[in-house]
């Protein structure tokens, strides 16, 4: 596929270019890009000079020992650029996701992948789709705003991890990586699709859909496509707008195409098939559903109880990395503002929180600054923050499958974590349906008397 690719490629090089357009005019509709649609103006003739590894970094200073029950990224041939990006990020051995996938998709085939939050998928798609852009060059005339590999995240946290991600593995690399999401300066993110060749584009799909209309992407050039969560992008509702950046791409294998969700449903495989291109599908069932690093219970208690009860731990254990999840982005605001009257370092995440301010109280959790982060489940998935010591469900998940990607926020990269679910008589009823999911039992218990203290005497 890849020489099919290169053949396709250097035919793009002939193409005439068109008078300037003024982009600044949104288009009705959106289109499949065509020749007399491109504006004339050329990016710089060269690229930017190749990134290398440090001076006489060779793969000896990066050894992993053989083991018969676990893949080295060493077991692949990937560039010693890679390579040394790979063991900046300490990783040693694959994640079950990433020795199944990378085993068939750095050849070049289609995959549909099922693998819970937390397993290492994005790095499985990421390194695949790094040596794909490297193995086929890219051809000696381009115009801006032809990204080479597209990824598409439901969320804009999960984009912005993607993205976050991506630079960190290119960093020895000539590859450009650009993210837009919805929520945060438009034109700051069209500066940076026009400063250079794209070759690694995050996405939003409603961000990436502004730019197609207005001529500041074309997606016909594209060689990698990834969708990741399709679940998630079922649930938001996003499909529709997905398919619409699907019919702007090349045709299924003209394309690599990689598509990953937490769940396989009947909708979700089917949108596979449609989309893919004779693809490898590779499903990892995990031991348990939810993570065995985690330490899961439930506390019986009235609605009234939960807010001491909240605090009270907080206190009593002196978290100092907590997730709290509630339903509701009024719930969650709430009880942001009860938990900073008591004095404790809060601040919340939801969907009517301006993006620019999501990602300074997620940077201000993760340095420390506050020790409590309140969420919707915007942030149950794509979130990925070292040290989280609990998470604790204020409110039960109404799906239970948001269950299992919000405890999955603590007990990651084998550290262990606890889950403190909040069940009253408004949402105890949830249960059964967890544990079903669970396929055991919940501890369940009701929560000692001093732990119910009024925390506004403490």
């Amino acid at each position: 596929m890849s020489g099919f690719l290169g053949l396709f490629k250097r035919r793009s090089t002939n193409k005439k270019s068109a008078p300037p357009k003024d982009s600044s005019a949104p288009d009705k509709g959106i289109t499949e890009p065509s020749d007399n649609k491109r504006s004339s103006s050329r990016a710089k003739s060269s690229r930017k000079p190749a990134r290398r590894p440090q001076e006489n970094w060779t793969l000896d200073q990066f050894q992993v020992a053989p083991d018969p029950d676990k893949t080295r990224f060493h077991d692949f041939e990937l560039p010693l650029e890679l390579m040394h990006a790979i063991a900046d990020q300490g990783f040693e051995y694959c994640t079950p996701i990433q020795g199944e996938v990378l085993g068939t998709t750095l050849a070049g085939r289609d995959a549909i992948g099922k693998a819970q939050t937390g397993t290492g998928k994005t790095a499985a798609f990421l390194i695949s789709t790094i040596k794909a852009l490297l193995e086929t060059p890219p051809p000696d005339t381009r115009y801006l705003g032809e990204p080479r590999s597209v990824i598409i995240a439901p969320t804009r946290e999960l984009a912005l991890q993607i993205g976050k991600d991506a630079k960190a593995l290119t960093k020895y690399l000539p590859l450009n990586v650009v993210t837009v999401v919805g929520g945060m300066d438009y034109d700051k993110q069209r500066k940076r699709i026009n400063e250079n060749f794209v070759d690694i584009l995050v996405a939003t799909p409603g961000r990436l859909l502004d730019y197609c209309a207005r001529k500041d992407l074309f997606l016909d050039l594209v060689e990698v496509m990834v969708i990741d969560e399709a679940d998630r992008m079922l649930d938001m509702g996003f499909i529709p707008q997905v398919r619409r950046i699907i019919r702007m791409t090349p045709r299924p294998g003209d394309r690599q195409t990689l598509l990953f969700s937490a769940t396989f449903t009947d909708d979700v495989l089917r949108l596979g098939e449609q989309w893919t291109w004779n693809p490898v599908k590779v499903e990892i069932e995990p031991d348990s559903v939810a993570t065995d690093t985690v330490d899961q219970k439930v506390y019986i208690l009235s609605s009234e109880q939960k807010f001491p009860l909240l605090v009270n731990l907080i206190r009593r254990h002196k978290l100092e990395k907590v997730i709290v999840f509630t339903n509701r982005r009024d719930q969650t605001r709430k009880l942001t503002e009860r938990l900073q009257k008591v004095g404790i370092k809060a601040d919340q995440i939801s969907g009517e929180v301006p993006q620019n301010k999501r990602l300074k109280t997620l940077e201000n959790f993760r340095n420390g600054k506050i020790s409590v982060l309140v969420a919707t489940d915007v942030a149950g998935r794509g979130i990925h923050i070292d040290g989280i010591s609990h998470v604790i469900n204020y409110n039960l998940p109404e799906d239970p499958d948001d269950y299992v990607h919000r405890i999955g926020r603590t007990g990651r990269a084998g550290a262990t974590g606890t889950s403190i679910s909040f069940a009253c008589e408004d949402d105890s009823f949830l249960i059964p349906d967890l544990e079903a999911l669970l396929g055991d039992k919940l501890k369940k218990d009701y929560p000692p008397e001093d732990l119910l203290a009024n925390p506004y005497k403490a």
